[in-house]
Order: C-alpha cells, then structure tokens, then sequence
C-alpha cells in the first residue's frame, strides 16, 4: 500500500500537491492525518467522492509498502501517522515541500525541496513531463493549491515557475468559479472598515433560489481595492451575486452638479443568467457578464440609479435548477437484510459509491456508502446484513428543492448523497458527483468565442438543429418530442448527431440518416417498454415506416426506405438504460436507467453528448465528461478505464474515429488500449468454448466499417500501432510482407472490379486472415462468422496458391494456363497471387485481365448456322475453338471456319 500522507490541518497546497501525486503514483491513496484547514474542509465536504482518501483508522500499517509527504518535513505535523516512518518494512519514503528553512526528521530516501511559492507547482511539472491530462476537478484543486499559497501570485515567494504551473492548470480545465469562492483575500485596515460598514448595511435578498444583495458605501473621496470587499462580501454572506456602490465627491468638484458627486459600482456575479456586461454598458461601464463596473458622474439623483441598478440585476435571475432537473433516477435499492458482501457486489456492478435501503414497502429507510461497506468488510463483516452499518438519520429534499440549497446541505452536514422523496416515495438521489457536473458543466462557459463558434456551441442548440437539418427530419423530431411529452418524459437526442452538429461549419447542411434518441423519465418512472411505446406512437404518425424490437437492449428501430420525405433513415429509440458486462468481451445486461447513467456507459466523451428535445430546457446541451472540450482539442477519450477489456470493439472504434476525424486518440487511452491488449484477455476468450460476441460478430461489423471506408489504409496502420490485430489472433500483426500483400489485394480489386461486386473489404479482411497458419486462420474465419464461401477460401488458400502456381509452370501453352486458372474464381486467384512469386504473379494478371475475356470468333449460333447439329459436340469444339484462338491459331472468322473443317468436317 502507498500512502500520500497530507500534514495536520492539510491546506490546499498539501490536498493539491496530494492530487497531482496520486496521478504520478498509480494506485496510491491519500491520507488526510488529522483535519483540514476550515476552508479545505468545506470544499471536502462537497468534493470528497473526487479523490482516493483512506481513513486513518481503516489503515493496516502491516500493509504500508511507501510513504510519500507533501508540504511539510516535519514528523510531528502527522500525528498518530508519525510512528509509520519507522515502519521496517517501509521500500521508500518521499518529501516534496516548498518551505526552504524547515528542518527535517524525516529519513528520506527522495527529496525534493525547491524555492517555489506553492508544493503544487513541483508536482505539476512532473505532471507536464509525463504529458499526463488532467481532469476539471484535479485541476482546479491543484490550482487552489498554488493561488493560496502564493496569495494568487502576489506574495514574496512567488516564482515564474508557478506562473506557467497555473497556466498549465487552466489549460487542462480549472474552474475559476471554484477557486473565486474558496481561495483567500487579504485586506488594509481602511478596506476593513468599509467592509464593516458594508456588511452592517447589506441589503440581502432570496430570489429564486439564489442570494443577491446590495450596499452603497458614501466616502468623501475615492478610496480603492473595493474589489476585494466585493469578493469578501461575497464569502462572507454566502451571497451569488453583488451590487457595491461607491458613492463619493468628485475632486475639484462643480457643486452646481449632481451635488460634485460620483457614482462607482462594482458587481460580481455568480449566477449563470445575470449577465452584468448587459447591465452596466448604458451607463458607459461594462466588463463582463460575471464581472463588471462603471462610473457615473454629471447625472442628477445617482442614489435613485442605484437603485434601479439593483432591481434589474434582480430581474435577470433565472429560474433555478431543481433536485429533479439533476438527480439520478431511478434509484438502486436493496432490503435491509442484503448482506454486506452482496452490497458490494452490486457497488462494484454499477460503478455506485452508495446505495439506498428500503422496506417492504419501498420506503426508504437507510443509506449504506462504499466507505461504510470497506470498514465493515475490513472488520470482517461481510456477511452481515446492511442495516447494522447504514445511515438512518437522513437528509432528505424533493424534486423542487434548488441546487443552492442542495448545494448547503450537502456541506453543511457533510453527507454524500442526497435521496429525493416525492411524498413518501423515493423517485431519485442526487449525489455530489450530481452537483459537480452541474457546477463543471459551466465550464464551458469560459471557452473563448472564437473556439465556441467552431464547435458551435451555443445555449439552445434547437434553432442550430432546425436550420440545418432538412425539414422532414426536425418535423420528425419535433413530433417525436411531443409524444414523449405528453406522456411526461424527457427525449434526447445523443450520440453521433450531436457530435457532428458541434464539428460542422456553423452555415452547413447536416444529414443525418441515422438518428440515435433516448428516453428518460427523470422521476416520472419509465419502465424498460417507454422506447418502444414511443417508436409505436411515432409508428402512427409514419406509419410507411418499418418497426424493429430488440427487447434484449430495451430498443426500437423505425426504418424508412425510399421515403419521398425521409428517404432512407433509420431511428433507434431506446429507454435511457445503464448496462453491465459480466465477463469481458460479452454482450452488456441492460436495465432501465437515467439519461445520464445511459450517457456514461457509452465509449468515448465526444459520443456522450445529448440535446434535450422537450421542455422544459428544450435545446440544453448534456456534457458530463467534457465532450465538448475534446472536440474542440481533437482528441479520443475513453470513459473509463476498464472499457477496453470490456469491448475490445471500442479499440477499432477509436481507430475508427481517430481516423475519420483526424482526431488523435489521448495519451491515457491509448495506455488503457495497449494495458487490455497485453493483459490477454482477448486470447484467453477467443481460445473458450462459449466464444464472446465482441471478439466474434461485432468484432467483424468494426473491421467491415474500418476495411470499407476510404480510410482503411490509415486506420489499419494505427491498429498496428497499437497492436491491435493481436485482437484477431495473438500472433498476428502487420509486418512489411503483409501489409505488401493488402496493397496489392486492393490495387487488383480497384482496376479488376471497379464497382465493388466481390466487396472489397472482405477480400481485403481475407488477406490479412490468411497470412495466419492454415489451422489458426480457418478457425479466425468461423470465429468471425465470415460467408461460407471466405471461409472455404481462406482454409484452402494455402493449397490452392501451391496448385497453381505448380499448375503454371507445367504449363506450355497459353490456353493450358486459362484451362488451369479457370477453375478458380477472380477472389481466390487474386489471394493467391498476392502471395506469389512475381513470375506466377505476372501470368495470373494476364489471365484476368486479358486471356480470361478473349472469346473464339465463332459461338453456338454460328455452329448452328454452319450445319453443326446441336448436342454435346458443341462443348468440345467450342472448347477447341478458344484454344486455338488462344494459341494464336486462329484470329478471324474465316481461319475459325478453316480450323472446323479441318478437325470437324460435316
């Protein structure tokens, strides 16, 4: 076990420096040793589902392999963690810190002690070097770390290097919002004053949900730095949003005007939908919609303007997000008497970090977390039934409670997750990765205009969809929407379309001929049938179109052939559903889930993108897992780690994509891709009885998509790169030989079969199967459940390339070569000579390109016509007229007819 140990009160410099390290040390876990700085503690509070913490009181030292410090040299700083330095089994014991003058105790076997303003910035640079990408949240926590210690660059330690850490941190995603509301300010003893005035006469009001206040401050002259008091104000009144007015005689003043007085307002806003740009611009200020301030001078009654300030920043406040618009539905439930151990169990298979317990009735009566069931089965427990270990004494909200307030429970009373009852029944659960999305969803807030527009991102993409889809599509949505409406639901659309939307010119047609939708009922339960009784609704409407039902995945296709309106379009619509893969490489068990449960079980970030369809919201855009940051950085993410042992089709679809987008699969992904490969799993599943259908089925459905696009000579180099052919066979990858052999394939193909009537991709797909042994390949064949006649191609191939190739050099005449090769078909004979020596080569392509179309000048009608009674003759002398013709024997109709009189006279 490594542990990453944070000191006594840990600040955030040593949480930050914690968090960066973690990701350099895979698989250590952090320990906060005893307490946190109160600022720190509040935003665990909130947070602390994002990091690898361990509980001091769960560690069993035995266990302790390292032991890595940040921020602090000194043992005493770690309380009872002191005596784990003198563990004896202890390998290594590392210190990073910044503090220069601090003597250490600590036996060291790795220092590094640097002149910099924060821990962080060390750890970030090792960061940078191994090209690690960050997340939002570890970002934004590291850049805590540095703006604290470094008073936000200001203070006397503060180096370059911590500047271009930040910067850094910023690229990968920090959110400013949240280092605004829990870094630090100081303030000179005038500011403190004011602030006391300030805070004495605060006009403090709840507006939909949200806390928004005012206050004028009257000096006789300009005093400045009454930004800081803005943001103190801020934190210290839990207050979103702030109208600070300064009012003050002007120097040199006219008194014959507005009394010689100016007027300065600052305002500051944390609420999405106040826009302070917007308001301060006709009084000739401006900033921008979260920061703004003006000047107003020469204006009579500057008191009454102020006032009228306030009121129309109170007008902007937007309804609020409520616990329904956020929370997890449905909820996964389990009796009081489920055992710890089965608990686990079902955390494992849905990727919870708790469950909620409930009666006979469906009542709730407890919650039991992850943490509570790892110190129960630390104790050994696991066999215990859950209600020894749950929570009973429950905070609870309603699907109208808004996100502010949830927000304050949350911290307040440190709990994790939150069920939401609707009268006595629980219809979802809003946890703190819920409320994280929803605060880092903002993020996307912060891109600059110029990237916003290139991905077209704007705050109701339904008028984008409506222009630039063709007609009969968006009525064909519009009308889907409202069906789902009616019957209570929210309806998504998801997946490839969105993802094309944001990459496409902002002026350009979109055309979707496969169009992914998704159905979930937030807290108006859906059962697993609500894709299907919509895709029947929808059936009525169009009833030209076909229906299909895959009650296995909870789906429902509509297919349109040659519709005069929709043309050819195919439409799924499913319930919104989570899916589990019980072994790898199998087929995922689906069940009825929420909208985003069904985002998070797809591939990769830039496919888990939705636009609602219905109100309210209509046009909101869902980007839990940053896809829309990676579209814009042109970059592959998978979901989770695991994904590829999972599916090892994921690893040709992000070829796929890498590919068609020119897009580059991101540096962990391809470290997930390349860890799956080596594991070996998909060779211990191919060489099982039962055989995993993504190593058979949709493994071909993705080679058929890479091998048919133009693409495919791209894609299939980089799944070399990847080792990913090793996927077919473990011993099968694209050395020169091979890839020599596809090129050839493909050149025959293009100038032998123009229009594609042999399918280019499987003879493509042939070549590289057939490059394995005999036995391996034939058994690669079945496995991919190639047509019958590939597979007898493929197992024979071996023989019949060493046939003919004998066959040619026994061959003396030009009609003795056509007789030999005609046996085989164009497929089979160009296999064969791509694996061909050239001489061999060189005689097969003249017999297909050439001697295989050369006719005799004369055919059965003329045999008729000559006096040649009709019967098995025929064959035979017709057999010996191509000969001829093929020997340069005969080359008109005349020597033809000579040649018959000769050896067939009538």
């Amino acid at each position: 076990m490594d542990l990453i140990l944070c000191h006594q009160t840990a600040d955030f410099d040593a949480v930050g420096a914690a968090v960066g390290l973690a990701r350099l040390k895979t698989g250590a876990r952090i320990v906060l040793t005893k307490g946190a700085h109160p600022m720190v503690r509040d935003f665990l509070a909130l947070h602390r589902d994002e990091l690898t913490l361990l509980e001091i009181r769960s560690i069993n030292p035995a266990k302790i392999r390292s032991l890595i410090v940040v921020d602090n040299q000194r043992r005493d700083r770690f309380g009872h963690a002191s005596g784990w330095f003198d563990l004896p089994q202890l390998e290594a014991i590392e210190v990073y810190d910044h503090h220069l003058d601090s003597d250490s105790d600590i036996r060291a076997t790795y220092r590094q002690i640097e002149p910099v303003g924060a821990t962080t910035t060390l750890i970030v640079e090792k960061l940078k070097q191994a090209k690690i990408q960050l997340t939002s949240f570890e970002a934004t926590v590291m850049a805590l770390g540095i703006h604290v210690d470094s008073g936000s660059l200001t203070f006397e330690q503060t180096s370059v290097r911590d500047v271009l850490a930040l910067a850094w941190l910023m690229e990968m995603g920090a959110n400013l919002k949240v280092i605004a509301e829990y870094r630090e300010q100081t303030l000179s003893p005038k500011l403190q004053n004011l602030l006391t005035i300030a805070l004495k006469n605060l006009d403090k009001r709840e507006v939909e949900g949200h806390t928004i206040a005012a206050v004028l401050l009257k000096t006789e002259s300009f005093i400045p730095g009454l930004s800081s008091i803005a943001h103190r104000l801020l934190d210290l009144t839990d207050t979103e949003a702030l109208i600070l007015g300064h009012l003050y005689r002007k120097s040199n003043s006219n008194k014959n005007k507005s009394n010689g007085q100016k007027l300065t307002v600052i305002g500051r806003s944390r609420i999405e939908g106040v826009n302070l740009n917007e308001l301060f611009t006709p009084f000739g200020g401006g900033g921008h919609p979260q920061a703004a301030a003006m000047t107003i001078k020469d204006r009579p009654d500057l008191e009454g303007t102020f006032k009228q300030l306030f009121a129309d920043a109170i007008a902007q406040i937007p309804h609020p997000t409520l616990a329904r618009d956020i929370m997890s539905s449905p909820v996964r439930t389990i009796r009081p008497d489920t055992s710890i151990e089965d608990a686990e169990r079902i955390l494992f298979r849905y990727g919870h970090s708790g469950l909620s317990v409930v009666d006979e009735s469906d009542r709730l009566v407890g919650i039991i977390s992850r943490r509570d069931l790892d110190l129960a089965l630390h104790h050994g427990f696991a066999h215990a039934p859950v209600k020894g270990y749950m929570s009973k004494n429950l905070k609870t909200i309603t699907p109208q409670t808004p996100l502010q307030e949830i927000e304050s429970i949350v911290v307040t009373y440190d709990v994790g997750r939150l069920p939401v009852l609707d009268g006595d029944r629980l219809v979802g659960i809003v946890t703190r990765t819920d409320i994280l999305r929803q605060l880092y969803q903002q993020s996307n807030d912060r891109l600059p205009a110029e990237d916003r527009d290139k991905i077209g991102l704007t705050p109701n993409l339904l008028p984008s969809l409506r222009l630039r889809l063709a007609a009969s599509i968006w009525q064909l949505l519009t009308k889907a929407a409202a069906a789902a409406e009616k019957r209570g639901w929210h309806l998504y659309l998801v997946g490839g379309g969105i993802r094309d939307l944001l990459l496409s010119e902002p002026e350009g047609h979109l055309l979707l001929q496969d169009i992914d939708l998704v159905v979930d009922g937030f807290h108006r339960s859906t059962d697993e049938g609500a894709g299907v009784e919509l895709a029947e609704e929808i059936l009525k409407i169009y009833p030209g179109a076909r229906l299909s039902i895959h009650g296995a995945f909870q789906t429902a296709a509509l297919l349109w052939h040659d519709d005069p309106q929709l043309g050819n379009l195919w439409m799924d619509i499913a319930t919104a559903r989570t899916e589990f893969y019980p072994y790898p490489a199998a087929n995922p068990e689906v069940e009825a889930s929420s909208i985003r449960q069904d985002l998070y079980r797809r591939d990769f970030t830039i496919n888990a993108l939705a636009v609602r369809l219905t109100d309210p919201k209509a046009g909101k855009l869902l980007d839990y897992f940053g896809g829309v940051l990676d579209l814009r950085s042109r970059l592959i993410r998978v979901l989770h780690p695991n994904s590829f042992i999972e599916d090892p089709t994921r690893i040709y679809r992000a070829v796929r994509f890498a590919v068609r987008l020119n897009f580059a699969i991101e540096s962990e992904t391809e470290s997930y891709i390349r860890y799956a490969i080596a594991s070996g799993i998909y060779h211990r599943k191919a060489n099982q009885a039962n055989l995993a259908p993504a190593l058979t089925t949709r493994l071909k459905a993705e080679l058929k998509y890479i091998l048919q696009a133009e693409y495919w000579k791209k894609a299939l180099k980089l799944l070399a790169h990847l080792d990913a052919l090793s996927c077919l066979h473990s011993s099968l990858n694209l050395d020169r030989n091979l890839w020599w052999q596809i090129r050839c394939v493909d050149r025959w193909l293009r100038w032998l079969d123009p229009k594609n009537n042999l399918n280019h991709w499987l003879v493509r797909l042939e070549t590289i199967i057939a490059y394995l042994p005999p036995e391996d390949a034939a058994q690669l064949a079945e496995r991919l459940q190639l047509p019958k006649n590939s597979i007898s191609r493929i197992t024979n191939l071996e023989t019949v390339t060493s046939t003919v190739i004998e066959s040619l050099s026994q061959s003396n005449c030009i009609s003795e070569i056509v007789k030999r090769l005609g046996r085989y078909n164009i497929s089979t004979l160009i296999l064969a000579a791509a694996r061909s020596k050239k001489t061999a080569r060189r005689t097969i392509w003249q017999y297909l390109n050439r001697w295989s179309k050369i006719r005799p000048p004369i055919d059965g009608k003329d045999l008729k016509t000559l006096g040649y009674k009709p019967g098995p003759l025929y064959k035979e002398i017709l057999a010996e007229l191509l000969a001829a013709t093929l020997d340069g024997k005969i080359s008109d109709r005349a020597a033809a007819q000579e040649f018959l009189s000769q050896k067939y006279p009538r």
